[in-house]
């Protein structure tokens, strides 16, 4: 009795201990700490994979935050596993060569806008887009990481959250980080079950 009252014991602490990682990647998380796991764990439903798989890719790869959805992005994109992006990311190709790597084009970082006017950090990247994306001339668009970053952000944001394009764009400009942003979005947003199945449904076919 005393053995399988141990084993029960055993398996609570390990059931709580996947918990704390799925909600807090480490325990005793701070106020801080708590926005960087809601933003796991939106990457997590959107991209349609475990939580634990998008803390376990952040750390062995140390891939910065931000970065993780393009990771599951270009994957998605690709056909391709997530390792298979990171291990071209680690022979320091940028982004948009690993995208032209896989016979993508740049126009697939962009959403649709419901305005011809964009503000920064998207002003440039938009500005290539309108005038060399209609002819199709994909070389001469020129983003640097941190467009393609913010650019899947964008439509992760947009997507997930079922907000204009425009908000997120308008919260970019006041705030540099898409952890605080997607904790703004979160806090303010109630998500319809149907834009949920709608965004995922379409990120899978993607």
């Amino acid at each position: 009795m005393k053995v399988i009252f141990a084993c029960l014991i055993g398996l609570v602490l390990v059931q709580g201990s996947a918990v704390a990682q799925v909600r807090g990647v480490a325990l005793g998380a701070s106020v801080s700490d708590g926005k960087l796991q809601d933003f796991y764990l939106a990457i997590s439903d959107y991209y349609n994979v475990p939580p634990l798989h998008v803390v376990e890719l952040r750390e062995r790869y140390r891939c910065p935050d931000e970065d993780l959805p393009v990771v599951y992005f270009l994957a998605a994109r690709a056909h391709v596993a997530p390792a298979s992006i990171i291990s071209l990311r680690v022979q320091q190709m940028s982004w948009l060569d690993i995208a032209f790597h896989f016979r993508l084009t740049p126009g697939i970082f962009f959403i649709p806008l419901e305005t011809d006017r964009v503000g920064p950090p998207y002003g440039n990247a938009y500005g290539y887009y309108r005038k060399y994306g209609p002819n199709r001339e994909w070389t001469k668009i020129t983003l640097a990481d941190h467009d393609v970053a913010a650019l899947v952000n964008l439509r992760f944001m947009s997507e997930h959250y079922g907000v204009p394009p425009g908000t997120v764009i308008a919260m970019r400009g006041r705030e540099s980080s898409f952890v605080i942003i997607n904790d703004e979005i979160r806090k303010t947003t109630a998500r319809k079950p149907a834009a949920m199945a709608n965004a995922k449904a379409k990120n899978k076919k993607k």
